[in-house]
């Protein structure tokens, strides 16, 4: 029997495979297992649907990226778009997990898990948008923008009303809303300084932390529903802010690569990187660690190996271009500097926080795991 053509609806057969973490003994799930690129989003997103029952993930097996959603625990696959490609790491569910907002060029989309249709929530003519978030209760909706010169941010509800752009000097990166408030938004700036917030309606705009460009400030996020943020100063530590007295204080006197907190806060799933030990839970009031298994990915990009971000002598050297409006180093041709992005694993809990999804290429090409938080991990 002919298989079916690549498509909206495709049902794939099942990928899975588990093992036991070398390291640890954890119990690893590998859902898929296809000779192109697959990742989960980015680790402001968590792929999990709220009841825990399927991930979504970018997969570029039809010859574009497009969005797919495996099922657990029988790991079937579903492709969900099809046609023009989605911005990879742009993929946001709604926290009632029914519909899934991504990116298309300078539109954001939502989509219908059940019947797959999408509809155009927001356009922003000749511009380019970064990857979306959603707050909360998943009424507002956030992404970076670039239009030629212009930079800054555009935020609106998920109804399509309300929407406005709010520009700022330089290139954003990353907007996220405040958890226990709506009105707020937190993001990052590129060049240094990194740390801002802005008021919904584009007043407020206040930079949060002060630092040169030799302070390589990233991956900063909120602490689930504390209110702070924690943010990784690269290569030395982690460290959290209060969101009202923006006082700072060290959570690890190790370094973290990239961090996913849980719900209350109290937890922090993080991967590492120059060396890579793993992924690892981290206590955020000892600031203890305790090995979850190892991710094995290549963890690709020159500049993690120093202690400064890339400067435009780096991108320059790096593919002949300048840092210059890219947004999420995704336009990079040749991304020696920061990534490629799919080959950093971008931990997150699941909505029990009994599970952890990451990204691997350590068979060679990226695939998505999840690897179970049992009692038998190593400390």
């Amino acid at each position: 029997m002919d298989q079916p053509q690549p498509g909206k609806g495709r049902i794939y057969p099942p990928e899975l495979s588990r093992y036991r973490d070398a390291a640890t003994g954890a119990s690893i799930w590998q859902l898929t297992n296809h000779p192109s690129i697959n990742h989960l989003p980015y680790f402001l997103s968590s792929a999990f649907t709220p009841d825990g029952g399927a991930l979504i993930f970018t997969s570029y097996r039809t010859g574009s990226a497009q969005l797919f959603e495996v099922r657990l625990p029988d790991g079937e696959i579903r492709q969900l778009t099809d046609g023009e490609p989605i911005h990879p790491y742009s993929p946001a569910l709604a926290p009632n997990g029914q519909s899934v907002f991504f990116v298309r060029g300078g539109s954001i989309w939502r989509l219908d898990r059940k019947t797959l249709e999408e509809q155009c929530i927001f356009e922003c003519a000749g511009a380019q948008l970064g990857e979306c978030t959603l707050e909360t209760a998943g009424e507002w909706i956030t992404a970076a923008f670039k239009r030629g010169a212009e930079t800054g941010l555009v935020t609106g509800r998920a109804d399509g009303s309300d929407w406005r752009l709010i520009p700022f000097s330089r290139t954003v990166i990353h907007p996220q809303y405040h958890p226990l408030d709506a009105r707020w938004l937190e993001f990052a700036a590129d060049p240094a300084p990194r740390m801002y917030r802005v008021r919904r309606d584009g007043t407020g705009l206040e930079c949060l932390f002060e630092h040169g460009p030799e302070d390589w400030i990233t991956h900063e996020t909120f602490l689930g529903t504390t209110g702070d943020l924690v943010f990784v100063r690269w290569p030395r530590a982690l460290y959290r802010m209060d969101w009202s007295s923006r006082a700072v204080r060290a959570v690890t006197d190790y370094k973290v690569w990239h961090v996913s907190p849980n719900r209350a806060g109290t937890k922090i799933v993080c991967d590492t990187n120059h060396p890579d030990e793993g992924l690892f839970e981290i206590d955020v009031a000892t600031g203890a660690r305790r090995r979850i298994c190892l991710a094995e990915s290549s963890n690709q990009g020159t500049q993690w190996a120093k202690d400064r971000p890339a400067t435009a002598e780096d991108f320059a050297a790096a593919w002949g271009g300048t840092r210059a409006g890219v947004l999420s180093w995704l336009e990079v041709p040749v991304d020696t500097v920061y990534g490629p992005q799919w080959t950093h694993p971008h931990p997150c809990y699941s909505p029990d926080e009994r599970r952890v999804s990451f990204t691997s290429d350590r068979t060679g090409r990226p695939q998505v795991y999840v690897a179970d938080l049992g009692e038998d991990l190593s400390p």
